[in-house]
């Protein structure tokens, strides 16, 4: 183990731009801050090869693969599975043995990087052991041992309560338990400590020569048994992911001045086209399948919808990338359809199938995500008939889909069943205006009532 030169001193000057060994955290999206490490693939002290995979990285996106870009060996971490390392700090120095580690990265800290609090550790962590009271999680203390004594009513009222007699006192002859003390029940817990491995973090850090230990790991715990009178919750980190969808849609909702048109679609027609495409298609063409393709004929009509305000100037878009919102565990991905009004049903169908797949196992690439025109975020699968979305910046619209239900309507004078979908466009007033907007979903309608019009 080489240990670092101590704050006491003088950090030898080294110019920390020149070192090819130097490998900072990269910026894997556009909106990327920081990343978190997910695993190392390599380990200090292992072989690297040009084109190796070093680490996984997760970012407000996706857990993404690092790959090498040198020969050389993994002389050191900047952070632990499980840590996160800001944009442009040290991620690792991968270089040839000998090379001064330690002015290195006392060179970088003392340059501001942020990610070198914790330099390393060595292979076994010292450890101390920490008492953590856990109250939310704790048991009533238990009064009653064996046969329990109580009246009739009593034992009614603690059924319909879900009170377990044997944390109840008695108030009766002998201890029997009565109506008032059901009533008045407060269940009396006792304390459950736990005992926990915590790492001490040296006075002097230390360069491992050895693999770096994971870092402690923040346990969720699992819903306890639900007990009468004692409250209970859990917390959890807020993901990268979660992190930028709060930032991004709070700037977008406070800064954008949305405004929101409706419109209801008779779907008789396109359930009728669907069934006739889905007789002889190989993959089963959707709804929103067909929503897409309307939207984008019908944005290459209406290119004012397509456009996106960028603060001193707004850009239209003659191109249309629609961006598809797939809702994921963290929380919501939107992959991109590109030049979607010159596909095919089939080709819609199958790009965004292949996208839902890759957000649900984390492996959209940024190419996959960037220069949407436009967004479509569908409810409707869930039994939402109606909702409005917060525009997906810089775009300046959104298309909320709501899903298909029967509704008594007005045809050829008589009062029938219809199949009713609501859509929703959410507008950038300071782009798009009310006009605007309600051409453009005319348009999206006669296309869905009239499918075959997408063929012309």
């Amino acid at each position: 183990v080489q240990e670092v030169a101590a704050a006491s001193t003088p950090t030898p000057s080294v110019d920390v731009s020149t070192l090819e060994e130097v490998v900072l955290m990269p910026r894997l999206s556009d909106t990327m801050t920081e990343g978190v490490i997910a695993s190392w693939q390599k380990n200090v002290g292992d072989i690297v090869k040009k084109g190796d995979v070093i680490a996984e990285i997760e970012t407000d996106k996706a857990t993404m693969e690092l790959e090498s870009y040198k020969n050389g060996t993994l002389l050191f971490q900047g952070a632990k599975v499980g840590e996160k390392i800001q944009v442009n700090d040290l991620l690792c120095i991968i270089g040839e043995e000998g090379f001064d580690v330690a002015s290195t990265v006392a060179a970088l800290k003392n340059n501001g990087s942020a990610s070198t609090d914790t330099i390393a550790a060595t292979q076994e962590e010292p450890k101390i052991i920490e008492t953590v009271t856990q109250a939310a999680s704790a048991q009533p203390v238990v009064v009653n041992e064996g046969r329990i004594f109580a009246s009739p009513l009593a034992k009614k009222i603690a059924a319909e309560k879900g009170i377990d007699l044997k944390y109840v006192a008695g108030s009766g002859d002998n201890g029997r338990i009565v109506k008032e003390d059901v009533d008045n029940f407060v269940p009396s817990v006792g304390k459950v400590t736990e005992i926990v491995a915590a790492p001490i973090v040296p006075s002097t850090p230390v360069v491992a020569s050895t693999p770096v230990a994971s870092a402690p790991v923040t346990k969720t715990s699992t819903p306890p048994t639900t007990v009468y009178g004692v409250e209970s919750y859990d917390e959890v980190p807020v993901s990268q992911m979660r992190k930028v969808i709060a930032r991004r849609l709070s700037e977008s909702l406070f800064t954008a001045p949305h405004f929101f048109l409706t419109m209801s679609i008779d779907m008789d027609a396109a359930i009728a086209a669907r069934t006739k495409i889905n007789e002889t298609a190989k993959s089963k063409i959707s709804f929103n399948d067909l929503v897409l393709k309307a939207t984008a004929i019908a944005l290459k009509q209406h290119p004012k919808i397509n456009s996106s305000w960028l603060g001193d100037k707004i850009r239209t878009n003659y191109h249309v990338n629609i961006g598809v919102a797939v809702a994921v565990e963290d929380g919501l991905l939107v992959p991109v359809v590109r030049f979607a009004d010159t596909k095919s049903l089939s080709q819609i169908n199958a790009e965004v199938k292949d996208y839902a797949q890759k957000a649900k196992d984390k492996k959209l690439q940024p190419s996959d995500w960037e220069g949407s025109t436009f967004t479509i975020s569908n409810l409707g699968m869930y039994g939402i008939d109606q909702f409005t979305a917060i525009i997906n910046p810089p775009d300046a619209c959104i298309l909320a889909v709501g899903g298909i239900s029967q509704e008594p309507v007005v045809k050829n004078g008589q009062v029938v069943a219809g199949n009713i979908m609501k859509l929703t466009l959410s507008c950038d007033h300071r782009v798009v205006d009310g006009a605007t907007g309600a051409a453009f979903l005319q348009t999206v309608k006669s296309l869905l009532e009239e499918p075959v019009r997408m063929l012309v």
